[in-house]
């Protein structure tokens, strides 16, 4: 058990998630997988490349997320790039649909994990950054690396 209490085993982070958007606030929605789906996110064979959320019909759904086919599956392997539905609540949904619609802003995957064996994802409500901004991160990061450097020295 981790220091929070729970078993949250990390299988995928979307590192590149963290340096396009600003990261306002972070949902933990449950994933619906087939079985072959969920053998190949175990061993960690998943890519978050172009991968977003959206809210169709009143249910969110999962685009674009690459789970790699499963190497011992058989004729009934799943579609690597396949809408996978999120389990969230409808007020969630709903509360998430406003915030996308009314100020623009996109629901990205930050990470995917097995929390007591079931795959949830961790979803980040997100603002596109800007190039400047991109560059003011980056100098801000050099900055903290060094102070922390003449620290140690």
């Amino acid at each position: 058990m981790t220091a929070s209490g729970s078993e949250d085993k990390a299988v995928a982070t979307n590192r590149k998630a963290f340096h396009e958007y600003f990261i306002l606030e972070e949902i933990e929605a449950g994933i619906a997988l087939k079985g072959t789906e969920v053998k190949s996110l175990r061993k960690g064979d998943v890519s978050f490349q172009d991968s977003y959320a959206a809210i169709k019909k009143g249910e969110c759904w999962l685009l674009a997320l690459y789970i790699s086919p499963f190497e011992k599956g058989n004729i009934n392997n799943h579609d690597p790039v396949r809408d996978r539905r999120l389990l969230l609540h409808r007020r969630e949904i709903k509360r998430l649909l406003s915030k996308v619609s009314e100020q623009g802003l996109t629901l990205i995957p930050l990470r995917i994990y097995f929390k007591k064996s079931v795959a949830k994802v961790s979803l980040g409500l997100a603002k596109g950054k800007k190039l400047y901004d991109k560059r003011e991160t980056i100098a801000k990061r050099e900055i903290e690396r060094e102070l922390r450097r003449k620290i140690r020295q």
